[in-house]
């Protein structure tokens, strides 16, 4: 397995130093590998893409898309860009194309939940037709049930043209075990998110109002604690989670973190990446 960078986190590095510039950083690290999310594919993006892979080894190994683009995105959508889509993972020698949310009308219920899952299944078949491979993203919500089957059970049975990107906090967020929802799912698992699960500090704030008699003010923070970490800087197993990704055959994973609370980018896949190596995984890179 390959463990790469989600270039979600360099967007705006990406739009104020330019991709190939970014990469080339990234690339000092030691990361060989970027799933492209959240980063408009205008021809000159295609370029510098192109150029990284053939002058840093630089591994396209997935790009994104949306379902369907509101009016004014400038990100590519299945309905509107496909032939696009194809063109480019072709061109970048990707063979992974992955939507990284569900609609959120999907979330309303079962009946636009399958809707969902069928609109999505049909350009699983044709991207299968083209040789390239559609994945789906987990967040916490592909937990919630209709009818007591989770969300991403429904995604699971009625699309086997889709596969999976299961993202390891989601997972934690959601309730289940990492581990055991990696075993659970087993081959249609394609592509995974590495990012821990971390308990941050209960704000100074919140302590001087609890001290100042507001009895409730450390209680209320509770449900804002969690946090999106570094690798090694949580609670997730990740040896463990690494090990069980290998073992069901998955051949890429990203290293992903939404927010950094005050590092850069840079910092924070920096950071990933060391205690990846301290695991006895540097070799994945």
């Amino acid at each position: 397995m390959i463990i790469g960078a989600q270039a979600m986190m360099l967007k705006e590095e990406f739009a104020r130093d330019g991709v190939f510039r970014t990469l080339e950083k990234l690339a000092a690290i030691g990361y060989r590998s970027i799933e492209v999310s959240q980063v408009p594919m205008v021809p000159e993006t295609v370029a510098e893409l192109s150029r990284a892979q053939h002058e840093l080894s630089m591994d396209v190994s997935a790009i994104s898309c949306l379902l369907a683009a509101p009016e004014g995105s400038p990100f590519d959508a299945l309905d509107a860009d496909f032939a696009k889509i194809v063109a480019d993972a072709k061109a970048l020698e990707s063979q992974h194309v992955r939507i990284g949310i569900l609609t959120y009308e999907a979330l309303a219920s079962r009946a636009r939940l399958e809707h969902f899952c069928d609109t999505i299944e049909e350009y699983g078949k044709r991207l299968a037709d083209e040789g390239l491979t559609l994945s789906y993203h987990n967040h916490h919500v592909d937990f919630m049930r209709f009818d007591g089957d989770a969300v991403l059970d429904v995604i699971v049975e009625r699309c086997p043209n889709v596969f999976l990107e299961i993202d390891v906090h989601w997972v934690q967020r959601g309730g289940l075990d990492p581990v055991r929802t990696l075993a659970a799912y087993g081959d249609r698992v394609a592509l995974v998110h590495l990012k821990d699960y971390r308990i941050g500090h209960v704000p100074e704030e919140a302590f001087a109002r609890y001290f100042a008699g507001e009895r409730g003010a450390v209680h209320e923070t509770f449900p804002t604690l969690v946090q999106f970490a570094e690798i090694g800087e949580g609670t997730l197993d990740f040896p463990a989670i690494i090990a069980e990704a290998e073992r069901i055959g998955v051949q890429h994973a990203f290293v992903e973190q939404d927010q950094r609370y005050g590092r850069t980018s840079l910092e924070a896949l920096q950071t990933s990446y060391s205690n990846v190596v301290a695991m006895g995984f540097g070799d994945r890179f």
